[in-house]
């Protein structure tokens, strides 16, 4: 599982890259300090700092999802 979602994250921060930078580079950047704080005080282990960056790309890209949905719908209302 963690590896699909790996490489969902890798994907979304690839394409985004090229696009613009966006939440989904946020969204990492939040794991990555969170995930360097949980493995300080719980002691530094790979996979807690790999899944907490996994997991800010991820919300990251979920936020950069409905923002396009909203603009989508409220262009389709007007």
């Amino acid at each position: 599982m963690w590896t699909f979602l790996s490489i969902l994250a890798i994907g979304a921060l690839a394409v985004s890259f090229w696009l613009r930078k966006n939440a989904i580079w946020g969204g990492a950047t939040i794991g990555l300090f969170i995930g360097l704080a949980i493995a300080l005080f719980k002691g530094f282990h790979f996979y807690i700092f790999q899944r907490a960056i996994i997991i800010g790309a991820l919300v990251g890209f979920g936020a950069e999802a409905l923002g396009l949905l909203a603009d989508y719908l409220k262009s389709k209302n007007d």
